[in-house]
């Protein structure tokens, strides 16, 4: 029966700081199982982060294509008017009306806005550990989705030139 002081190994701590580090090894990020005890470990971390900066950004993407084909459906099935609020308006005056989603639609919007939400708090606790290897693993990973993801935002240029 082992009434000792506490001697047992216990192994290696984990290192925190709020400082700005670069710790490899026995570093810890979130909770105690996140425990990097290896510079292989390390690397896996830092290209983790980094890719999935890139997969986020392809779906914020794919949140953008949604709602522009939730656009193009609406468009397509012209909401319309009664004649009498038609009568009332001026010549040549639009009215832009806005578009209710149907339940599953939303729902699905709101999904988007889930997973993007979430990874974008867990990312954001990851940097809060100050580790320059993390930060720049995730800011990398911003740009690089963004570069390969965001090139839809940039807006639409009206032509006569184009065609279907």
């Amino acid at each position: 029966m082992d009434m000792g002081g506490g001697a047992a190994a216990e192994g290696p701590k984990c290192k925190i700081s709020m400082l700005w580090n670069w710790y490899t090894i026995d570093a810890c990020f979130i909770s105690r199982q996140w425990h990097v005890r290896t510079i292989g470990q390390y690397a896996g971390t830092v290209i983790s982060l980094f890719f999935i900066m890139i997969i986020l950004e392809y779906f914020r993407r794919a949140a953008r294509e949604y709602d522009r084909r939730l656009i193009a459906k609406y468009k397509k099935a012209g909401i319309r008017d009664s004649q009498d609020d038609i009568a009332k308006l001026p010549t040549g005056a639009t009215v832009l009306k806005p578009i209710k989603p149907t339940f599953l639609e939303q729902f699905i919007r709101s999904f988007f806005y889930f997973v993007q939400f979430g990874a974008g708090y867990i990312l954001m606790l990851t940097a809060m550990y100050y580790n320059g290897g993390l930060i720049l693993a995730i800011f990398f990973g911003a740009w690089v989705g963004y570069f390969l993801a965001g090139s839809d935002t940039l807006g639409h240029v009206e032509t006569r030139d184009a065609c279907c």
